[in-house]
């Protein structure tokens, strides 16, 4: 018959209640395990309790916590596996309860904080600490020898409690292990986005672009405001993120807004922020575009649509470095850097009075220019063999390159949606590619319809045939490095055939070698 497991007296059970409360009511380990010695003593009169933990690297045991001693003490309580009682505990994985301590040889009382006490009438309790399979540390403790109270039941109870100490370890070993590992893929994510931002991945080798990037290098490091220029589809928000990523404020937030479309009823909630009924639906309090980029820097796209009115604010914060949030009084401090972009005029725009002059001066204080694509002939070609491997690689295409009609396509035309027009033509190239080269019937109707690109579709047929015909030539020649024996071989033709239409189109075998 088993033998019957007593039960806990009400002062155990006030002291188990409060010791979970405690272990579990924060999430600072140091703080609960001294409250548990604490608790142990004014409940049940165990005295110089003491948590050691083992390290598991240099198989150390050094105490934790401890009731009553000082910092100086604990650290004379080190001891080796198995050394000691504790020691003994940690190897063995078994609790271990001494009457007297007195005629107890491990005990060793390296502390010496019993000093003058009666250690004949001293008992010592010390359980293991177990995580899993594996003993992490013990718990112990002292109490007056009591021949009436076996230590069993203190045993008993210390075990439930080292249980109680062990899902808190492991609950905290998970949670730091959890954000160590959010720490190392935030890191890795500033790193990718440092890379994928980085102004060198800017692709242009045109001296304008060049000098972009000179002025782009300059001024990363600073704090200093920043207005880009030019046209749609330049690449103004690529440079805006080039500086924020290559800046001091990479690891604070960097917060995008499209000022042209933003309702010029919001605009001034979304960049400063609201409070609860500043305005119909405004059910709850909001925080502003500026408030969320504090201490990093806030992007503020096509700015020159901003209204008169809100262009004030937006030079007060700029001024003061402080705001009011729509329908608040508390002033609320931010430190932002701005990067504007527009494709306006804004000088002009000041000249007609629908852009201030005082908030043209605040944000012209570093503008750099973004050229036009055709402004930047020589970087049409390099984008394009860029923006054909991005979609070609997304898209699963084995495709080689640009036949040479379809580069004068392209580097005739006048781009007038820039570099986002090239990347849009590109992409349609490769979703209508069949073989390994873009054709120059791969590219949009404008490209080879409009008069301005010199690229007119034929007026005949015969025309048609030929321009076809001279590509598929040129195409052969390419692929075999000039060679005309083994071109005519992959057209399926003789090699007299293609030497004479080689010599009709004026084609050179000798410049694709």
């Amino acid at each position: 018959m088993p033998a019957k497991i007593p039960s806990p007296k009400p002062d155990e059970i006030g002291c188990l209640y409060e010791i979970t409360r405690a272990i579990h009511g924060t999430l600072d380990l140091r703080k609960a395990l001294y409250r548990v010695l604490d608790l142990l003593s004014e409940y049940l009169g165990m005295n110089r309790g003491s948590i050691t933990l083992l390290n598991p690297e240099t198989a150390e045991i050094h105490i934790e916590v401890a009731h009553g001693m000082s910092s100086k003490t604990k650290t004379k309580g080190r001891y080796k596996l198995g050394e000691g009682i504790t020691g003994r505990v940690i190897e063995s994985g078994r609790p271990m309860a001494i009457p007297h301590i007195e005629d107890e040889p491990l005990f060793l009382d390296r502390t010496g904080i019993r000093g003058q006490l009666d250690k004949s009438k001293i008992s010592f309790i010390c359980v293991p600490i177990k995580e899993g399979g594996r003993v992490i540390g013990t718990l112990s403790a002292d109490r007056v020898f009591e021949a009436a109270s076996p230590l069993e039941d203190d045993v008993r109870l210390l075990t439930i409690i080292s249980g109680l100490i062990a899902q808190k370890v492991a609950l905290l070993e998970k949670i730091n292990s959890e954000r160590e590992e959010q720490r190392g893929e935030n890191l890795r994510l500033r790193q990718e986005l440092g890379k994928k931002y980085s102004f060198t991945n800017i692709i242009g080798n045109s001296r304008k672009m060049q000098e972009v990037f000179y002025l782009i290098t300059q001024v990363a490091k600073s704090n200093a405001n920043v207005l880009l220029l030019g046209e749609s589809g330049t690449g103004k928000e690529l440079a805006a993120n080039a500086i924020h990523y290559n800046s001091l404020r990479l690891e604070k937030p960097f917060v995008k807004v499209n000022c042209a479309a933003l309702p010029s009823n919001l605009v001034e909630a979304e960049l400063f922020g609201h409070e609860r009924g500043a305005f119909t639906g405004a059910d709850r309090q909001k925080e502003g575009k500026f408030e969320r980029a504090n201490g990093g820097t806030i992007f503020l796209d096509e700015i020159g649509s901003l209204a008169l009115e809100s262009q004030g604010k937006l030079l007060r914060v700029l001024q003061e470095k402080e705001l009011e949030r729509l329908g608040g009084t508390k002033t609320i401090q931010v430190n932002v850097r701005l990067i504007a972009a527009t494709n306006k005029d804004l000088s002009g725009a000041v000249e007609e009075g629908t852009f201030r002059e005082d908030l043209f001066y605040r944000l012209n204080v570093y503008p750099i220019y973004l050229p036009a694509l055709r402004e930047r002939e020589a970087d049409i070609l390099l984008l394009a063999d860029y923006f054909l491997e991005k979609y070609a690689n997304e898209y699963g295409k084995d495709i080689k390159r640009i036949s040479t009609p379809a580069i004068d396509a392209l580097t005739q035309y006048h781009w007038p949606g820039n570099v986002r027009e090239l990347e849009n033509c590109m992409e349609r190239a490769v979703l209508l590619c069949d073989d390994q080269v873009i054709h120059s019937y791969h590219l949009p109707p404008t490209l080879q319809t409009a008069e301005e690109t010199g690229t007119l579709q034929s007026r005949s047929l015969t025309e048609a045939v030929e321009r076809f015909e001279k590509e598929l030539l040129i195409d052969a020649l390419k692929s075999r490095r000039g060679n005309m024996r083994r071109a005519a071989k992959d057209l399926e033709t003789t090699e007299r055939i293609f030497g004479y239409k080689v010599k009709k189109y004026h084609i050179d075998p000798k410049q694709y070698r």
